[in-house]
């Protein structure tokens, strides 16, 4: 990539996002408690509660490639590297969240576009009540 692509790409955060932010506060509002930074786990999920096993990752729609979202597009520079770069997000999310599920985890994947509309959030609401809930 060039210089200026570089730059522009550095300046996006990788945690503390706006998305992570809302599920964060949707699980306090549940009750649950969790832990940040679990670099130890399978994929370094974003929320995880090892004693209740379970982990969420909250996945940008750009850099993870989600499917049929418009939020999800290929830059049109250096197109083959990108798509690359995006099967292979695509590979290592798979494989951490079948990691985690072999071990016994509960696993909640939550994509940023589900949580634009405020039935898009209540739906993620209701989805990590009962994935997370169980798991007490």
């Amino acid at each position: 990539t060039d210089a200026e692509t570089s730059l522009r790409l550095s300046r996006i955060p990788q945690s503390n996002t706006g998305p992570e932010l809302i599920v964060r506060q949707l699980l306090h509002a549940l009750g649950h408690r969790f832990r940040l930074k679990n670099r130890d786990l399978p994929g370094s999920p974003d929320i995880a509660n090892r004693a209740r096993r379970w982990a969420v990752f909250v996945h940008g729609c750009f850099w993870h490639a989600h499917e049929g979202c418009s939020r999800s597009s290929v830059p049109k520079r250096n197109r083959a590297f990108w798509k690359q770069k995006f099967a292979e997000n695509r590979a290592r999310d798979q494989r951490a969240e079948e990691e985690l599920l072999g071990a016994g985890w509960a696993v909640v994947t939550i994509w940023e576009c589900e949580l634009y509309s405020l039935a898009g959030v209540s739906e993620v609401t209701h989805r990590l009540d009962a994935i997370v809930g169980d798991a007490r």
